[in-house]
């Protein structure tokens, strides 16, 4: 790991081993409903993000992946509860925030993960997420969107559909590498900006979330594949 992913490594291992306690504070927990899985979450994730970029002096992005969101929770728990749907295969993990839906991936014995993120701090939290957890998984911090050489025989992507512009760049993307063999499960809780006239739904959950800033503790999410 070289460059910004691995500076924030190093700030994210000196968080994780600070004493204290604190909403600002990194804390290894069972991710709601998905318990197999551990991961460093902020408790309130404003507060530790406010925190270090006053310590930082510069702004920093939104630390998305100190949080469990529920499009990628329902998608860990799908592959969790259907292992065959990773067993055996090459993952990626698009968009992986704390690494979540990789880390249910490699328990469900896929050949190889990659969690894939543009923002350092989720590289380095997949990493840091993934050894808590005592599995194999790559951390990439590559923009992929424009290509469509994923090696990957599964795609994974959770709350990929937040926003009209992120629809616009991953969509194209997802179509891509399914013409070109690659099966791609997506996990959405209804953010407006998914296409469901070009999905199959494969299954529905309720999913307790720790989200910042949402009116209900409990999402309903669906895994679905594009049609």
């Amino acid at each position: 790991m070289k460059g910004a992913a691995a500076t924030a490594l190093s700030e994210l291992e000196r968080e994780i081993d600070a004493p204290g306690d604190g909403l600002d504070r990194l804390r290894l927990v069972p991710t709601p409903f998905v318990p197999e899985v551990r991961l460093y979450l902020a408790d309130d994730a404003i507060v530790w993000w406010a925190r270090m970029e006053a310590a930082a002096g510069h702004a920093l992005p939104p630390p998305y992946w100190a949080s469990a969101w529920a499009g990628g929770q329902a998608l860990a728990r799908h592959l969790l509860d259907h292992p065959e749907l990773a067993a055996g295969r090459r993952v990626l993990d698009l968009a992986a925030g704390s690494g979540l839906v990789a880390i249910a991936a490699a328990l469900a014995g896929a050949a190889r993960v990659v969690a894939n993120d543009i923002d350092p701090y989720a590289v380095a939290a997949v990493t840091v997420n993934a050894r808590a957890n005592q599995v194999a998984v790559d951390a990439s911090g590559d923009d992929l969107l424009d290509g469509a050489d994923t090696e990957a025989d599964l795609v994974v992507a959770g709350d990929v559909f937040y926003s009209r512009a992120m629809s616009d760049r991953v969509l194209p993307f997802l179509r891509r590498i399914a013409a070109a063999g690659a099966d791609v499960l997506v996990g959405d809780p209804g953010r407006g900006h998914l296409p469901a006239d070009q999905m199959t739904v494969l299954a529905d959950y309720p999913v307790p979330t720790t989200e910042p800033s949402v009116d209900s503790s409990l999402r309903h999410v669906q895994v679905l594949r594009p049609a």
